[in-house]
């Protein structure tokens, strides 16, 4: 985003001042200024107006040349202070927030839940943890997902996840549920270094089902595999639609489980985006993944379209699940 707007900014900065020229040209023929209606003459004056320096050498003297020197001078500030904000201020800022990022979390916080990575299936979590006013921590070692969150309010911390002192600093000795949400490999080292502390609940978010074990190995109470999740829901597929509550749904934490959701031919979600279900907040239940294909996704994009053989991975309340596998039919 901030590629585009320096991009954006440059290539304003350029049409304006070639506008600049044209129009200085040929104002200065109207007033019978031949002699400065040329390219340098045009930039120099172009360049002190828009710097508010005006030197007073070139000037206009009909009222149309003045107006047109106004707008020069108030678009030249703007376009100053644009140049400071892009390349003085922010970076300058971006440095300041990097020195500052969060790196421990208040000697008060206890009873929380420590989750390591943050990504979509996150995101769905954090609306109901707040909802719970359940106390959470996320630990990332990415800055511009660290600085995202800050920006956002949402309680983080910048560290290596598997590092016992990030743990420490994260308040693992009164925390009550880790959750690793990283990759299969890096949720080992996570979950290695956490399983020092006895009393704490850990869940591991595995990508590849056979991997399972390991982590298991390791120390982790919970594994999830939420890919696993759709393949054993596709072999109840023929008989799902005949049973009304939610199955084969699995409890992250109290009071919130993950499930999948094929839909079928009748569904009014057919021909919905992703964008549209959530904005019409029909269920409550967020999607975190979609079955496309022959590819589970686990960040789905808002404009994508739900078909009829779609498979959805939600999160939610069981209230919130049920709502949203009675659109799936």
């Amino acid at each position: 985003m901030r590629k585009r707007l320096n991009l954006a900014y440059k290539i304003t900065a350029l049409l304006l001042l070639a506008i600049y020229v044209l129009l200085f040209k040929y104002i200065m023929v109207l007033e019978n200024q031949p002699e400065n209606a040329n390219a340098i003459t045009a930039i120099y004056w172009a360049t002190t107006t828009v710097a508010t320096v005006g030197y007073g050498d070139v000037v206009f003297t009909s009222l149309s040349g003045r107006v047109f020197s106004i707008v020069v001078q108030v678009m030249g500030i703007i376009l100053i202070s644009g140049f400071l904000a892009t390349y003085v201020i922010t970076p300058w800022m971006d440095r300041v927030i990097k020195f500052r990022l969060p790196r421990k979390v208040s000697s008060g916080t206890k009873d929380h839940i420590i989750i390591c990575g943050y990504n979509q299936l996150v995101e769905t979590l954090i609306d109901e943890l707040a909802e719970q006013e359940i106390t959470f921590i996320i630990i990332e070692d990415e800055e511009e997902l660290i600085k995202e969150l800050v920006y956002r309010d949402i309680p983080c911390i910048f560290g290596t996840p598997s590092d016992k002192q990030t743990l420490m600093n994260a308040g693992i000795e009164k925390a009550r549920i880790l959750i690793a949400n990283k990759s299969d490999e890096r949720n080992a080292n996570i979950v290695l270094t956490a399983r020092e502390f006895q009393h704490l609940n850990i869940i591991a978010i595995v990508e590849d089902r056979s991997n399972s074990k390991y982590l298991k190995y390791a120390g982790a109470d919970t594994v999830v595999s939420p890919k696993s999740m759709f393949g054993q829901f596709i072999g109840r597929k023929a008989m799902d639609r005949l049973v009304s509550r939610v199955t084969g749904a699995t409890e992250i934490f109290k009071g919130v489980h993950v499930t999948e959701f094929p839909v079928y031919l009748k569904s009014p979600l057919i021909g919905k985006t992703l964008k549209e279900v959530s904005s019409q907040r029909l269920t409550g239940a967020r999607i975190v993944g979609v079955w496309k294909s022959g590819n589970l996704s686990f960040n789905p994009e808002e404009h994508d379209v739900i078909r009829g053989n779609s498979v959805l991975l939600a999160v939610g309340t069981p209230e919130e699940l049920s709502k949203l596998k009675k659109l799936t039919h």
